[in-house]
């Protein structure tokens, strides 16, 4: 089954209106309007800052997307590379067989190792938390009377669970004989102090800018199969509520510096060959 119209042929106005572009400057100005608004009503919480971070939200009562556990954090953005690739391959594979190209699945898999680099392993490490340790980060966990315990990095690269049972002499050493554990006992140590870009920021804007440039092949194809098109419309909703991720994320989380940092990271490798963004 078809489509009932055929769309027009891309011409060199459309070009010049390039659809990577306008959203980019959607990204931006999101991005940008969302952390100006954090600062002047003070709504974000310092994700760097370790006598906040394990801390709820100062907002978390009052603004459902303030508190961490929300759906859209939780089920979305958390698994946000997920959703982009089950979108791109709804789309490719329903597409027409004329825009089911290499280049596209190249450009996929060079993002997938992208966003495994930055947000999970670069030989050791993830590259994000590299460049937290490097900016003078450092690994430490709270204790219930709000002091400051710091542990070897290679418990937050591992992200152990340390207990008094699973790491006794961590637990009876001279820093933390004025400490006694209570029963059952965990804490999860993670990397603060150092600059944390915004890793969520980074992977809204890979995911958006990438769907957005995925739907071009397919404008470009003129007709449509009917699930194509369906497949077409969950990419256009999985774009907005990747934009609206980027703006809740502005609003409530990180400082300002670190939201900028994780939005000019992505945009920054087309300039060195690897995405052919601009192509």
């Amino acid at each position: 089954m078809r489509w009932g119209f055929k769309f027009k042929p891309i011409s060199a106005l459309d070009l010049m209106v390039d659809v990577r572009h306008f959203t980019l400057a959607a990204i931006t100005a999101i991005v940008l309007l969302g952390t100006l608004y954090s600062v002047v009503h003070d709504t974000y919480l310092d994700t760097s800052n370790p006598l906040l971070s394990h801390l709820p939200h100062k907002l978390s009562n009052t603004h459902y997307f303030a508190t961490k556990s929300n759906p859209l954090n939780v089920y979305f953005i958390k698994k946000s590379w997920g959703w982009t690739t089950l979108a791109f391959f709804a789309s490719f594979i329903t597409a027409p067989s004329q825009v089911r190209t290499k280049q596209r699945v190249f450009k996929f898999l060079t993002l997938t190792v992208i966003w495994l680099l930055f947000t999970s392993w670069f030989f050791g490490p993830a590259l994000l938390e590299r460049i937290t340790v490097f900016s003078g980060g450092q690994c430490i966990f709270p204790l219930p009377s709000g002091d400051i315990i710091t542990v070897p990095d290679q418990f937050c690269h591992t992200r152990s669970t340390l207990t008094p049972h699973t790491h006794p002499d961590l637990f009876t050493s001279l820093q933390m004989k004025a400490f006694a554990p209570p029963e059952g006992f965990r804490v999860v140590p993670r990397i603060r102090n150092g600059h944390d870009i915004s890793g969520h920021i980074f992977i809204l804007t890979v995911s958006t800018l990438f769907l957005a440039d995925q739907l071009r092949p397919s404008f470009r194809a003129g007709r449509w199969s009917s699930l194509h098109g369906w497949a077409i419309a969950a990419n256009i909703v999985l774009i907005w509520i990747w934009l609206f991720a980027c703006y809740t994320t502005s609003v409530y989380f990180h400082a300002p510096f670190e939201k900028f940092t994780g939005l000019g990271t992505f945009p920054c490798f087309p300039c060195l060959g690897l995405t052919g963004w601009f192509g």
